[in-house]
């Protein structure tokens, strides 16, 4: 794999989240880009048990449990501020096991879904965010196939990220800061998933923008 950047887009002015994901995949198809398939990034929630954090009223942490249609014999587990786990499918049945440690979040499950998009050396991803049967945002996911460290091709990223999205353009992804000229790897994708899913997590609603 190569260098990837996440990011959440604006719902358009005047349009709900499926239209504004039409419009994204229209520009991107004019560009020249072809359908390569389709993607799901799923993430549920997990926090402490109350019996393991004792009486002296200790915060419980919280885990993200994760999956990329990507990597589909893989499962990741982060925690906040914390590592990430790379683990192969059978943690999500340890994760049954540790529920005296573990205990899934009430109706926490949030997933993008979408539409895979090849344009020369970019695999572009653009995904409707839902909880439950609500759809809560849009993700857009750029992966530069030909570089692994992120300080070498971010100014690449930057200009085709921009040639779509216009004012809507992210900024670098912290996960590249935090790892300077180390070799990009799957873990650094998901801790930006988890970041963008607890984003929207906390937003009331979708903030409205126009694209121009």
């Amino acid at each position: 794999m190569g260098v990837t950047c996440v990011s959440q887009m604006p719902v358009a002015e005047g349009k709900s989240v499926q239209q504004t994901v039409e419009l994204l995949t229209r520009k991107l198809e004019m560009l020249g880009a072809e359908k390569q398939g389709t993607f799901c990034v799923d993430c549920e929630t997990y926090h402490t048990a109350a019996s393991t954090l004792g009486s002296q009223g200790q915060a419980g942490k919280l885990m993200y449990v994760m999956h990329n249609s990507e990597y589909p014999l893989s499962c990741f587990a982060l925690f906040e501020n914390g590592p990430c786990l790379s683990a192969d499918t059978n943690f999500d049945v340890l994760m049954v096991k540790l529920k005296g440690f573990f205990q899934s979040a009430k109706a926490s499950k949030i997933e993008t879904r979408g539409t895979r998009y090849q344009y020369c050396d970019f695999l572009v991803k653009v995904g409707t965010v839902t909880m439950g049967p609500s759809a809560r945002g849009i993700s857009v996911e750029v992966e530069y196939g030909p570089c692994v460290v992120a300080s070498d091709c971010w100014s690449l990223l930057l200009e085709f990220l921009q040639s779509f999205l216009g004012s809507h353009t992210p900024g670098a992804p912290t996960v590249f800061g935090n790892r300077h000229d180390a070799v990009y790897g799957p873990a650094d994708t998901m801790v930006q998933y988890m970041e963008l899913f607890n984003k929207i997590r906390k937003q009331q609603q979708v903030p409205v923008a126009g694209i121009r």
